[in-house]
């Protein structure tokens, strides 16, 4: 700070000075001081800050004692012995210090970040074809026009395009990532400053109006010590610091620059046509061309970032569930058609609930991404790997029969518990996991029933003390056993819901409407099987969180919003019961797409869902939740009414509520079944 004040200071004495002072010319003498000291502050601030990435630093001291060389040859020649002749020896020095200044920023850009950032580039491409665009029409161009000797008029030429070389760097470490602390800000400063003045200077002297010692000196000399007090700065180490901070998103106000840009070659066109001119209609044309070229290209990778964002877990940066599924389906029919062999391997964190528990829930997350790493790097390129639920993995191995799936479950549990992983400070846990694996056999049917196999056998590796992986072929089939396990899980959840009887009657309910809808008898079943059996997911959640009066966390939300799919798993273990599975699982969805866990909208939710989440709505509403009281008939009957075509099938809603006029539908004194008990 001290030094830029003093800097500051001494670009005011400088206008104050008389050139000389007898024989000193006292200007000179101040102003090359002042560019000096630039290069002086960058090398001691590298000696003083020592950053890692030193390069960048004694690029931009050697370009600042060049550009200081060129200061002192200019002015001297200019002040002391009255020689004006252009281009001079002074204008090879300004113009090689250029490139040194565009090899250190390419330095900072790659060290500050390692991927490839290809919006910034076209962004910063962008708005420097615009900027060469303007540089065409009034400078360039006219230069080319004036028919001035050969050497001046190269010399001319290359100002303007060595300052639209430096301003793409400028603009692609601008758009780039990294922290933008005060280093970053004097950085910029600088190079702002740069561009002006050189700017204006060429527009002076194609228009014969410079004169040394104008307002440009106060630009370049501050920009000088913006360079020096950025090297002196504190946090100068951290400039070239590679760095998480994500590059500036696409805002509306870098949307509207960019979007000004493409607009800047028609209006050229158009000042020109009001003015009786048609000059540069080529340059200009191809300008244009390359712009709406780069905007397209642009747009391209916003839809293509848009489906890696759909398709992508925003924490592990694994797959997602949904691309999962679709991902499977397509290799199932795929399979089915050629008989090429296929996989699944569904993974569970061990103990993961104790991991949150005993380190807090960011130290879990840090454990996912881990164990995600571990995972991608056994698993490799060849399957499709994805984080299934909130600790589950799920990977698709194709080419994959039963004995090479029982190897990759190994590998991958051996991958993941290897090595404890680090969770906080120096505290590390060792992490296990249980696999279940599934062979796709054309008996499985669908996508849905090949996860329902490997669910089994995972199921069966946690019983058997986790951390260990089975293949399905070691599952019994025991589907009775299995649906009384459900019915008795659905009638502890009532019971945890203060509501005993609730599944049955939501089942009988579903069942009238589907009946009424004159649905087939397969579908008419699904609704009834899907109405009993839709909370079931909730088993998993602790009691005392189902008991909750007050208002639930953000946390606690996300695993309520979990019972859907958790419900669909449980349901899903028995192969017939894929359709009951889907229902439970879409329960939740609404006529809108706002629902979860997919956002499925409209006809894309089977009409038994449909179904059942008008039938759930009434039973929640009648009977109330432990932070809701029950409401009354007639308010539940407005609910249904307001939210038909939002939330619920318009059709579904209008028949229920002739139901309940009729009394078909709506009784809650169902009783629950007795001595019910979970083993």
């Amino acid at each position: 700070m001290d030094y830029l004040v003093v800097g500051l200071l001494s670009v005011g004495v400088y206008y104050a000075l008389p050139l000389f002072l007898t024989t000193v010319p006292l200007r000179v003498v101040v102003y090359c001081s002042v560019s000096a000291s630039a290069a002086i502050a960058v090398f001691w601030g590298l000696f003083r800050n020592r950053p890692a990435a030193k390069a960048p630093w004694v690029v931009l001291g050697l370009s600042q004692l060049v550009y200081a060389a060129a200061d002192t040859t200019f002015y001297t020649a200019h002040y002391v012995f009255a020689e004006t002749e252009y281009p001079s020896s002074a204008d090879a020095l300004y113009l090689a210090h250029y490139p040194l200044v565009v090899v250190a920023l390419v330095v900072f850009i790659r060290r500050r970040r390692s991927d490839r950032d290809l919006p910034g580039l076209i962004d910063a491409v962008s708005l420097t074809v615009v900027a060469g665009l303007l540089s065409w029409v009034f400078v360039i161009g006219p230069q080319t026009r004036l028919g001035t000797p050969v050497l001046i008029e190269l010399t001319s030429l290359a100002y303007p395009l060595m300052d639209l070389v430096l301003l793409l760097a400028a603009l692609r470490l601008f758009f780039g990532a990294g922290r933008r602390g005060a280093p970053f800000v004097l950085l910029t400063g600088w190079l702002a400053a740069i561009l002006t003045a050189d700017t204006v200077y060429v527009l002076q002297r194609l228009s014969l109006s410079y004169e040394a010692g104008n307002f440009l000196d106060a630009i370049w000399l501050t920009g000088n010590l913006a360079l020096g007090a950025c090297a002196l700065h504190p946090a100068m180490a951290r400039l070239a610091q590679p760095t998480e901070v994500p590059a500036p998103r696409l805002t509306w106000p870098r949307l509207a620059i960019l979007s000004a840009g493409a607009l800047i070659g028609p209006i050229v066109l158009i000042v020109q046509h009001a003015q009786g001119e048609r000059r540069d209609v080529p340059v200009i044309a191809a300008g244009c061309a390359v712009l709406f070229a780069l905007t397209a290209t642009r747009l391209a990778g916003l839809a293509v970032d848009q489906r890696l964002l759909a398709i992508t877990d925003s924490l592990t940066r694994l797959r997602s569930r949904r691309f999962f599924e679709a991902r499977l389906a397509e290799e199932v029919a795929r399979s089915r058609r050629t008989g090429a062999p296929l996989g699944v391997v569904i993974l569970d964190v061990d103990r993961f609930k104790s991991i949150n528990d005993r380190f807090g829930h960011p130290a879990g997350d840090r454990v996912l991404v881990e164990v995600a790493d571990r995972l991608r790097a056994v698993a490799g390129q060849d399957g499709v790997l994805a984080r299934y639920g909130g600790e589950e993995f799920a990977l698709i191995a194709t080419g994959a029969d039963a004995e090479h799936l029982t190897r990759l479950a190994e590998r991958l549990r051996h991958g993941v518990s290897h090595h404890p992983i680090a969770v906080s400070g120096r505290n590390s846990v060792t992490v296990t996991v249980s696999a279940g694996t599934a062979a796709f056999a054309p008996h499985h049917g669908t996508a849905s029933a090949l996860v329902s196999v490997a669910d089994r056998a995972l199921y069966l590796a946690k019983e058997s003390g986790r951390d260990r992986a089975v293949a399905c072929t070691s599952v019994p089939a025991a589907p009775d056993v299995l649906l009384d396990y459900l019915d008795q899980a659905a009638d502890l959840v009532d019971l945890r819901l203060a509501c005993p009887g609730r599944s049955l009657a939501i089942a009988a309910w579903a069942r009238t409407v589907a009946e009424r809808l004159s649905l087939d008898e397969t579908e008419v079943r699904t609704a009834h099987r899907a109405g009993r059996l839709l909370d079931v997911g909730m088993i998993v959640l602790a009691e005392e969180l189902l008991a909750q009066e007050g208002p639930l966390t953000s946390r606690q939300w996300e695993r309520v919003r979990a019972h859907p799919d958790c419900g669909a798993r449980l349901v899903g273990v028995s192969s017939d019961q894929v359709d009951v599975a889907d229902t439970v699982r879409q329960h939740h969805e609404r006529w809108d797409g706002s629902g979860y866990p997919a956002g499925l909208s409209g006809d894309a939710i089977r009409v038994e869902a449909r179904i059942v989440a008008v039938c759930d709505a009434w039973a929640s509403m009648r009977s109330g939740r432990p932070y809701r009281g029950a409401v009354g008939h007639d308010a539940a009957v407005r609910e249904l009414r307001d939210s038909r075509g939002t939330a619920f099938d318009p059709d579904v809603v209008d028949l229920f509520l002739g139901l309940l006029d009729q009394r078909a539908v709506g009784d809650l004194d169902f009783p629950s079944r007795t001595g019910t008990r979970l083993p």
